[in-house]
């Protein structure tokens, strides 16, 4: 009666650690780490806002010009028409 007794509680304890397919189930995340995901995504987007200001105000002066021809002038030599 033991024995059954303990296999039981073997397996119900082994069922919550892992998954069905036997892999580790993952952590549950708790109430207060619920906005992590959107801040992350907000300092991504300002991120990317900001280099993309940057790249405006580089591409959109002279040296922006400058890398615009040289770059047009290299395809062209690669393909044989410059």
């Amino acid at each position: 009666m033991k024995l059954t007794h303990h296999l039981a509680r073997s397996r119900s304890s082994r069922s919550s650690r892992f998954s069905r397919i036997g892999r580790p189930r993952r952590p549950r995340r708790s109430g207060t780490e619920a906005g992590i995901t959107t801040a992350e995504y907000a300092v991504g987007t300002a991120a990317g806002a900001g280099f993309a200001g940057l790249l405006y105000t580089l591409l959109t002066g002279a040296f922006g010009d400058q890398l615009l021809e040289r770059m047009f002038k290299h395809v062209m030599t690669l393909l044989g028409i410059g």
